[in-house]
């Protein structure tokens, strides 16, 4: 695993930790353990955010999915398509690029927001055989 992606699980993990709106963020679908995260991209360093292309704003969101199988954690190498909703009702189209380093494998997708707005997610997971839909909702701050 490289210095870069190393820094975006500790980041996230740890804001993760800090952050008292959930402990784990985690469901299962199926034979998929389907870990996911939103954040400001911010938290990530400068260097982290060009290495994998992500603009940093106080008003840009990261959305860091990873498929894992049930029985083993095995990463999943699937196809993810999704979207975001506000209160409101308008609607933003999420476009995941995977992240390959070693065995681990990620999707990021960025999401622009307005300082408080709520977002419900939701995202389509398919491996070819089987789809899934992880739906999740999250508040993003600009700080």
């Amino acid at each position: 695993m490289n210095k870069g992606l190393s820094a975006i699980i500790c980041l996230t993990l740890g804001w993760l930790f800090l952050s008292s709106a959930s402990a784990e963020q985690k469901q299962q679908l199926g034979g998929w353990d389907v870990h996911y995260m939103a954040l400001n991209s911010t938290f990530l360093t400068p260097q982290v955010a060009k290495e994998y292309g992500i603009v940093r704003s106080k008003f840009n969101g990261l959305i860091n999915i990873s498929v894992l199988n049930t029985d083993d954690q095995s990463a999943q190498s699937v196809v993810l398509t999704g979207q975001a909703k506000n209160l409101l009702g308008v609607v933003k189209e999420l476009k995941f690029k995977q992240v390959t380093e070693g065995e681990a494998i990620y999707y990021l997708a960025t999401l622009p927001f307005s300082d408080q707005e709520q977002y419900r997610i939701s995202v389509d997971i398919n491996n070819g055989l089987k789809s899934k839909t992880l739906k999740f909702q999250h508040k993003f701050y600009a700080d």
